[in-house]
């Protein structure tokens, strides 16, 4: 139906693929649920990414969230550029880490301490630890299509890459390390509860994404997010939030805020990192202090509060701090895209869902609300394919995968977003 010129990203992937596994160093970016060939990306600049082949995109995927301000921000550029002069990496402490979780903990609700790491699967699965060794308990519950990383407690029927590729046990993830991990449907807190009598004193954390975002963008229900937290309270159970992707993204406090729920732990990535590798885990001070070297908890990293990243990082968080006029804007042009993807959806006879907070908002192909993994694999993924590709031939960058939220930069004008809605238009009354 399009056809997209894209002979050197083609060349690129062969390449690629002699050297590194599947071509890629992260599974959904090999375009293996959607076909064709992956785009190679050159450069980028606000709202736009330019690939090997000069086609130029709209970008709605944001390095997957944390280009909330758009790429290559001239705060961001110069902060890395000024630390870059001043060394890359030094494995001792510096004061730039503790600006940082000075800036964190002033914004963040309920974190008293915050330890940074350098990735969202490393955050979660220290939090995770710390959980398991604070209350000297070996199970956590997590939830269908909810995803953490990819650490082998989380592979248990986790979302986006392992739905895409049907393997939600991976294999290399042990019996035992399996066992401990409980599985509930998220939005349904009657699983919960009878998994809390089931194991009553074994279950050390719930980690939930409480706005799910690898079986696309999928919001969680009044009900089932306060009685998290009453089940947790009354269990002595750690409530860890994955805020990896909902963090400063949603808001200044992230999900804690927006849904008015306080976590134990919180995990961070993405936005914290302003494009940079960052990932952090903070909570109650109780908790945290279970940490070495204060605690008997072991967590390490040689490049945990790199001066680049910390700097990038900063930055990030420091104009978000002074511009809290983004998130407004930021949901107006996600409100705008929605309404109007909306108009088209219903003069087809094309099956569709829409789920959308903030600056996160996923289209889904089914008739059926979405509210958890189950309800997102009724989508026709046929449908999904030929969006994705027909998107892309236009000009626009989707996540592709039906399993991914999209997130909107501040970057995108709603000139841009036209353009979007028109392409939309297009493409959705030929597939």
């Amino acid at each position: 139906m399009f056809k997209l010129i894209n002979d050197r990203s083609k060349k690129l992937f062969e390449e690629a693929k002699k050297v590194i596994p599947g071509g890629v160093n992260s599974p959904v970016r090999a375009f293996k649920s959607v076909g064709g060939t992956p785009v190679f990306i050159k450069n980028a600049k606000g709202a736009y990414l330019f690939d090997e082949d000069n086609n130029k995109y709209i970008d709605f995927i944001s390095s997957w969230g944390p280009m909330i301000i758009g790429h290559a921000h001239p705060e961001i550029i110069k902060a890395v550029n000024e630390q870059s002069n001043n060394g890359t990496s030094y494995g001792i402490p510096t004061e730039l880490e503790t600006k940082m979780a000075q800036l964190v903990v002033s914004l963040a609700p309920n974190v008293d301490k915050i330890r940074f790491v350098n990735s969202g699967t490393e955050a979660c699965m220290s939090a995770i630890r710390l959980a398991r060794g604070y209350t000297k308990r070996d199970k956590i519950i997590k939830f269908a299509g909810c995803y953490h990383g990819h650490s082998d407690s989380f592979l248990i029927q986790a979302g986006s890459g392992a739905s895409t590729f049907g393997i939600p046990n991976s294999p290399g993830v042990t019996k035992g390390t399996a066992s401990d991990t409980l599985l509930a449907n998220f939005n349904d807190i009657s699983q919960v509860k009878r998994l809390f009598n089931e194991y009553k004193n074994e279950i050390a954390a719930v980690i939930v994404e409480p706005v799910a975002g690898n079986m696309g963008c999928v919001l969680p229900q009044k009900e089932f997010i306060e009685d998290l937290r009453k089940l947790c309270s009354l269990y002595n159970t750690v409530l860890v939030f994955d805020e990896v992707m909902t963090g400063f993204r949603l808001a200044l406090g992230g999900a804690q805020e927006i849904l008015g729920i306080d976590a134990d732990l919180v995990t961070y990535g993405k936005v914290i990192g302003g494009g940079l590798p960052v990932g952090a885990f903070g909570g109650k001070e109780e908790i945290m202090n279970f940490l070495a070297p204060d605690g008997p908890v072991y967590q390490a990293g040689t490049l945990s509060g790199n001066p680049i990243a910390m700097s990038a990082g900063y930055a990030m968080l420091k104009h978000l701090s002074l511009n809290k006029n983004i998130y407004e804007s930021l949901e107006k042009k996600t409100s705008y895209l929605k309404k109007g993807m909306e108009e088209v959806m219903q003069a087809t006879n094309l099956p569709f869902q829409i789920n959308c907070l903030g600056s996160m908002i996923s289209l889904h192909f089914t008739e059926d609300p979405v509210i958890d993994f189950l309800s997102a694999q009724k989508g026709d993924n046929t449908l999904f394919k030929n969006y994705f590709h027909g998107m892309l031939s236009q000009g626009i960058y989707l996540p592709p995968s039906a399993y991914e939220s999209y997130f909107l930069n501040d970057a995108i004008s709603f000139e841009d977003l036209d353009f979007t809605l028109k392409s939309f238009k297009k493409v959705v009354s030929k597939i």
